[in-house]
């Protein structure tokens, strides 16, 4: 059996996050945002996974996001648009595209990727992608593709993997050990030192049949929901009644570690958390100036400038700074308190 042929992609573009605003807001999130290049992050996920056919290609979002995903992705069939009536964390959205997927073709091994991630190897991308859904067909396993961390992130999830258990089409394959949610520093720098732990990017490849399975076992109350809605009951009634909880709590956690492969990358791989790590992405070196948009500078270095209204924004001698201009609204800050963003947020 042809896993490429049985391979559907699930982009995950439902989030709201407020940690790049003011660019990205409730009402407008980072994913349907030009952060990286002329494209947005929505855009370019899908010209990273676009060697699939469009009708293999599902976007999950929620009901408020569809006009975005219509607008930035006309070539998605409309029914292949999983448009969520209410948030109910990763674990129900991440069944409901199962249950959509295999409803269309029994068969399915779906892949889990995301809308706000930055990929900088798209050829690696692909080549474990498709190495880890043939895996999946072969195997029966629940995989997951995870990234070597390369600082001690205190913002991202880590698993532990185990030893080379084989190879399939080049591409080593480990056991896993446990996921570890986000550390504090003292324990990030020990997973770094001690070369056993990756960062978690959520890059999950199983079949849509298998995982199921999974729901019915760990979360029966949230299966009998999902398979009502398989089965045509009306999507705002049931899926409410969803658990609320994320993946790694509601299905991961709970898996037989046996059943669990993990595939080492080395993607170029950031999610974009927080306006310096934008800005440590795109940089050559820590003292360039990343600018968007009409912006002059004079003896300013390692600042993060972006302008997405009319007019300039002019810089003299500032250093290690992030100002954003977007639809009105102006962020200044430096760049190491990007992460207390949050704070200024709460008195918005």
């Amino acid at each position: 059996m042809n896993s490429t042929a049985n391979l559907k992609i699930v982009i995950l573009a439902g989030g709201a996050g407020t940690r790049l605003w003011p660019m990205s807001t409730k009402e407008r999130p980072k994913q349907f945002q030009a952060l990286v290049s002329d494209r947005t992050m929505l855009q370019e996920t899908y010209d990273r996974v676009s060697f699939l056919s469009t009708e293999d290609i599902y976007v999950s979002t929620n009901e408020e996001y569809v006009h975005f995903i219509k607008d930035q992705l006309p070539e998605i069939p409309a029914e292949n648009i999983i448009a969520e009536p209410t948030l109910r964390d990763t674990a129900p959205c991440i069944g409901l595209a199962a249950a959509m997927v295999q409803k269309d073709n029994p068969n399915a091994i779906m892949a889990i990727v995301y809308a706000d991630h930055l990929v900088r190897d798209e050829k690696e991308f692909k080549e474990k992608l498709l190495a880890t859904a043939k895996l999946a067909q072969e195997e029966n396993t629940l995989n997951i593709i995870e990234v070597r961390a390369k600082a001690p992130n205190t913002n991202l999830g880590y698993v532990r993997i185990g030893e080379k258990i084989c190879s399939i089409d080049g591409v080593d394959v480990h056991s896993f050990r446990e996921f570890k949610e986000k550390p504090d520093l003292k324990t990030a720098e020990q997973f770094i030192d001690s070369g056993d732990y990756l960062w978690n990017t959520g890059y999950y490849v199983w079949s849509a049949s298998r995982i199921l399975e999974e729901f019915q076992k760990h979360m029966p109350t949230t299966y009998q929901q999902l398979k009502k809605i398989q089965e045509g009951a009306p999507l705002a009634e049931h899926y409410p009644l969803c658990e609320k909880i994320s993946i790694d709590y509601g299905i991961m956690e709970k898996l037989d570690p046996e059943q669990v492969r993990i595939i080492p990358a080395d993607l170029g791989w950031s999610d974009i958390g927080t306006w310096a790590s934008l800005h440590e992405e795109l940089a050559q070196n820590p003292k360039d100036n990343v600018t968007k948009g009409g912006v002059v500078q004079l003896d300013a270095s390692g600042n993060l400038i972006y302008n997405q209204d009319e007019g300039e924004i002019a810089v003299l001698g500032l250093t290690d700074t992030i100002i954003v201009r977007y639809a009105g609204e102006t962020l200044i800050m430096p760049k190491d308190r990007s992460s207390d963003l949050k704070y200024l947020l709460a008195k918005l």
